[in-house]
């Protein structure tokens, strides 16, 4: 077996999950990620705590929801939920030979389904220890425009980079976020103000994503004005977005268009919380500098930030609920238009490197 694989086995069990003895852990797992998972359960039986193993599939996801009915899909949350509630670890490994796999299932049944397996998510990522990560295969490598080979050898230089440096120069931002209160952003079709007074910024470095590297908090709810042009694509739902534009008023999405306008503003009406955002957070993995159409990647993007839709986190919360959450990524490097973030009219990053002193740490040429 590779033995980044099984560096990669170790971080999550033991850095990412913290996995104790006699704890239960769900792998969940796309069928491609199998040397992966094999070497999952290693780890955890090596710790005497239990895997338990959930296989997918793509195209039989597919199959699935092109037919549902809202019983069925009641059944299954219900089912899903008991599951993650004996719980006490979770590790996702999503993987898909075809990311537009999904692109025409019916929208309502993918609402349909997001609504139901909302409480089932919600009680994971609020009461477990939890990891997700992609598998790298062709399709990524396609999506990354880099050859299968030179593809996986970014992709384990990316998730297995020296998390703990991170951590540690991540502190003085987390320091500074929470002191602020009203935040600025500007750039190319940008100019965005909003407060952030009194919420907690958490700092995210090998935890709950890998590969990792942001610090996240939310806006105070009714307190964003302006007008954002994320500058990168996004696929969702199998669907891929570009040029997107939304105009806020008191913290709710009043105006939103795109490539697929009609299509953004049915996700943005999946229901009341969907108009406003849940999280901010700002991107600083040295390693990704380039969109990818993979959410978990894109977000990190260093010089990036991503302004989200849709639910915020309990661990920064704003009162803002939703089925969705939906991270949009705009990035500020110079390639892309450059911009600034102000915290409380001061400037702490310009065309995506951070200029106050006590911030270069997370530069990128002094985290890698």
């Amino acid at each position: 077996m590779d033995e980044r694989i099984k560096k990669l086995a170790y971080n999550l069990v033991n850095v990412s999950c913290r996995v104790k003895e006699g704890e239960h852990v769900l792998i969940d797992a796309g069928t491609e990620a199998k040397d992966l998972t094999l070497a999952l359960i290693k780890e955890i039986y090596a710790l005497k705590a239990y895997p338990h193993i959930s296989l997918k599939d793509s195209s039989i996801s597919r199959a699935l929801y092109m037919d549902c009915a809202q019983n069925q899909l009641r059944a299954m949350s219900e089912i899903e939920l008991e599951r993650i509630k004996r719980m006490d670890a979770y590790i996702g490994i999503s993987v898909t030979d075809n990311t537009y796999e999904m692109s025409d299932v019916p929208a309502q049944n993918m609402e349909m389904a997001n609504k139901m397996m909302k409480e089932a998510l919600s009680y994971r990522v609020d009461h477990t220890k939890w990891v997700i990560l992609r598998f790298p295969n062709g399709s990524m490598a396609q999506a990354a425009k880099m050859s299968k080979e030179a593809f996986e050898n970014y992709y384990y230089d990316v998730c297995t980079l020296d998390y703990a440096k991170m951590a540690n120069a991540m502190k003085a931002l987390v320091a500074l976020m929470e002191k602020c209160d009203k935040v600025r952003i500007k750039g190319k079709g940008t100019d965005l103000a909003f407060s952030i007074k009194g919420i907690p910024a958490i700092p995210c470095a090998g935890e709950m994503n890998i590969p990792d590297g942001e610090i996240f908090t939310a806006p105070v709810k009714d307190s964003i004005n302006g007008v954002l042009s994320y500058n990168t694509p996004n696929q969702y739902q199998g669907v891929v977005f570009d040029d997107i534009v939304f105009e806020f008023k008191d913290g709710k999405i009043i105006n939103a268009k795109c490539n697929l306008s009609e299509k953004i503003n049915d996700i943005l009406n999946t229901d009341e919380g969907a108009r406003y955002i849940g999280e901010f957070a700002i991107g600083v993995n040295p390693y990704i500098t380039k969109p990818m159409l993979d959410t978990l990647f894109d977000e990190k993007i260093t010089g990036s930030f991503h302004f989200t839709p849709g639910a915020a986190y309990e661990e920064a919360p704003n009162g803002n609920t939703s089925a969705i959450h939906w991270d949009l990524v705009c990035m500020q490097t110079p390639e892309y238009g450059g911009g600034e973030i102000y915290f409380d009219d001061v400037l702490i990053r310009k065309d995506g490197v951070f200029v106050l002193d006590e911030l270069k740490a997370l530069n990128p040429e002094n985290l890698k």
